[in-house]
């Protein structure tokens, strides 16, 4: 894959061979992030799990402390005074048959986020094949299946993540933009540092986190020290 001059020259600046420390991890990337628009900053974190076992699964959800830097947008799956309470809070789409239909027929995904009341879970589940791919399907453990819908819509706004393993037992979320700063970006990598090591299955042996880079969308990644994140 050809990389751009910009890539190339962020690289050099980076000590392949050396774990930083998260702060200085944090200021190198923010260095790094040259391109024309604000860059986001990626978590990567390899665990020494397999999330082919149940018990070994690491997944969950958590309010970033600064958001990140994204303008959310939320449907949510639900009727009445539900639905009503989903619009007061904010959500961009509500609707329930409707718009299950209007996403099966038109292939219609102007949102980010997908959240249902339980009792439209029958309509919801009938999207898993469209949903489930894109990491949409609305989750119990990631707050987006409840009946307490405008709590649910508020916390996506402003900028709740969800976090899982994919199928190389590596975590990949946006922890903020460049432009947040060095301080904002350690608060928010805290954050879900903090959660996935909380969320850390009794099953789990060995090490358990194997490695943790920090990257912006156009940029290198920058290794970070992951023993002093265990200490």
């Amino acid at each position: 894959m050809h990389k751009g001059k910009k890539y190339v020259d962020s690289a050099k600046t980076i000590d392949r061979s050396k774990l930083y420390d998260p702060a200085e991890a944090l200021s190198t990337v923010i260095s790094t992030a040259k391109a024309k628009f604000d860059e986001t900053v990626e978590l990567h974190v390899k665990l020494g799990v397999d999330s082919r076992h149940a018990d070994q699964q690491v997944r969950g959800a958590i309010v970033l402390p600064h958001g990140t830097g994204k303008n959310v947008r939320v449907a949510v799956f639900a009727k009445g005074p539900k639905a009503d309470e989903a619009l007061a809070a904010g959500a961009d789409i509500v609707g329930a048959e409707d718009l299950m239909e209007r996403i099966q027929k038109e292939n219609f995904f102007e949102f980010d986020v997908v959240i249902a009341t339980p009792d439209m879970m029958g309509i919801v589940g009938r999207l898993g094949r469209v949903l489930g791919p894109k990491g949409l399907m609305p989750n119990p453990k990631a707050g987006t299946v409840s009946m307490d819908v405008a709590k649910a819509v508020q916390e996506s706004k402003a900028g709740k993540i969800e976090y899982r393993l994919d199928k190389t037992n590596i975590i990949h979320c946006p922890i903020g933009k460049a432009s947040f700063g060095a301080e904002k970006l350690q608060d928010n990598f805290d954050a879900l540092m903090g959660a996935i090591i909380k969320a850390k299955p009794a099953a789990a042996k060995g090490q358990y986190i194997r490695s943790c880079v920090v990257a912006s969308t156009m940029g290198p990644g920058v290794k970070v020290n992951a023993a002093k994140l265990m200490a």
